[in-house]
């Protein structure tokens, strides 16, 4: 008997809203950042070439620099706790992160889940950031990842868990869609506030 939850990351596990935008902030690339941010939205580039151009105002940066910012990243309250209650029940756990490696596999790896998707980004053999990026996990791509790991675990039950628009995609590849603070226009079929919330609905959903 196979259960099955894929999170987003930041915002929904952590404290961090978004990677790309606090290393921009960080090294000060920001002003132009949010110039490709604006191009992505508007149609006028692709996902995987607005992460190389952002990726590309980091070049000559070290990974140092950069798991630095991942390292001191917080848990929201409740996380850990979530996590292991969800482990304890037999659930199979993902993180969905259109956010960066550097801080999904340090979480994913701190809190013991199963699969960890998230974009990475390339370092040269001094650890030095090269511009490039592994994109794994667009802005339309988590319904994609969540399908494929149903279709291979053929789970009795699974639970996506999210806030933003690019979470929509595995809400609609989920039995139960659940929303934390959502964003404007991002809807579940449960709304809540926290993660103890999250952890009672889930006891509900199993006592069934």
């Amino acid at each position: 008997m196979v259960r099955l939850i894929a999170f987003d990351l930041e915002g929904t596990l952590v404290k961090s809203i978004s990677s790309w935008v606090e290393l921009h902030k960080k090294f000060g690339t920001w002003e132009r950042g949010r110039e490709y941010a604006e191009m992505f939205f508007s149609g006028e580039i692709g996902y995987v070439e607005w992460a190389e151009l952002d990726a590309s105002l980091w070049k000559g940066h070290t990974r140092d620099e950069i798991m630095e910012w991942a390292n001191s990243v917080e848990y929201m309250d409740g996380a850990k706790e979530l996590i292991n209650f969800l482990r304890e029940k037999g659930f199979k756990i993902v993180i969905l992160s259109s956010g960066l490696m550097c801080l999904a596999r340090r979480i994913g790896r701190e809190l013991g889940v199963d699969y960890v998707y998230a974009n990475e980004l390339i370092f040269d053999d001094n650890d030095i950031v090269t511009g490039k990026v592994r994109p794994e996990v667009d802005f339309k791509s988590k319904g994609a990842i969540l399908r494929d790991l149903k279709g291979k675990l053929i789970p009795e039950l699974t639970i996506a868990v999210g806030d933003g628009f690019n979470d929509i995609s595995m809400f609609r590849e989920a039995d139960v869609a659940i929303a934390i603070n959502p964003h404007d226009g991002v809807e579940g079929d449960h709304v809540v506030e926290s993660l103890q919330e999250i952890r009672m609905i889930i006891q509900g959903l199993l006592d069934r």
